[in-house]
């Protein structure tokens, strides 16, 4: 990167040389600067993937993340390892560091802007229950985390709906749940719903008053739940369960 801000500094001043003083004042002011920034974004740009192999555990910061979705019929888990915190280096696992899903040891990737992660697939409907992430670090100690994937469905037929009270039926949730609601029509004036509802004895209720914020026609309904563990034990980090599901329908006004 030096080398190519080198370069173009020094091809800026030959051309320096064809122009008249003020501007080459100019020029001379602001050329370093924009180098600066240059290698300033550069290195934003580029979450440099740290290999270590004698880090301490007590400075290892973990993000798990497991996705689910209705539409998808595979689960991603989605892993990284940080020095230092959930902001730090990204870190890759040298043997005999090690990581595993339920014993199957997944591979390292990388990308520009994330770093180093870890991420596995698994077919959906084999994967509901429980589930163990090990982590062997570099003194061949293991730190486990379980997780446990629950996904839920929606039993209630929509086509058209009225503007009454909306009640959803959903299965595979506890008594009371929490989800993500958020229903957009097509209007980019209106006023979309998007909060967080309580779910009750599996019932998702949208009163007819938060209907009158949506404009008559097609209507996209998510719904997604989302847990998380804090985990503070040897090792620090997160555990990122999620699951949701989409609907369509026509919405109109009651019929007088």
């Amino acid at each position: 990167m030096q080398l190519i801000a080198c370069s173009l500094y020094f091809m800026i001043h030959l051309y320096l040389a064809g122009i008249n003083q003020l501007e080459k004042f100019l020029m001379l002011r602001l050329v370093p600067g924009i180098i600066f920034l240059f290698l300033i974004v550069s290195s934003c740009l580029d979450d440099t993937i740290r290999n270590r192999k004698n880090t301490n555990p007590d400075a290892v910061f973990f993000d798990y993340i497991i996705r689910g979705d209705e539409d998808d019929s595979n689960v991603t888990l989605y892993l990284q390892f940080r020095i230092g915190g959930p902001n730090g280096y990204t870190l890759t696992l040298k043997n005999p560091a090690k990581f595993e899903l339920d014993g199957e040891v997944i591979p390292v990737d990388s990308a520009k802007l994330t770093g180093a992660y870890y991420e596995i697939q698994k077919p959906a409907e084999a994967f509901i229950g429980k589930h163990t992430i090990t982590f062997t670090d570099f003194n061949k100690k293991v730190h486990s985390q379980e997780f446990e994937y629950k996904p839920f469905s929606m039993a209630t037929e929509l086509d058209e709906v009225q503007r009454d009270d909306l009640v959803f039926d959903l299965e595979g949730l506890e008594k009371e749940e929490y989800l993500h609601v958020s229903a957009t029509d097509t209007s980019f004036t209106s006023r979309d719903i998007v909060e967080i509802d309580t779910v009750k004895d599996g019932k998702l209720v949208i009163p007819a008053r938060k209907l009158r914020y949506l404009v008559n026609g097609p209507i996209t309904l998510l719904l997604s739940k989302e847990t998380q563990k804090i985990i503070k034990n040897e090792i620090r980090g997160r555990v990122t369960v999620s699951y949701g599901l989409k609907r369509e329908f026509e919405l109109k006004s009651q019929t007088p």
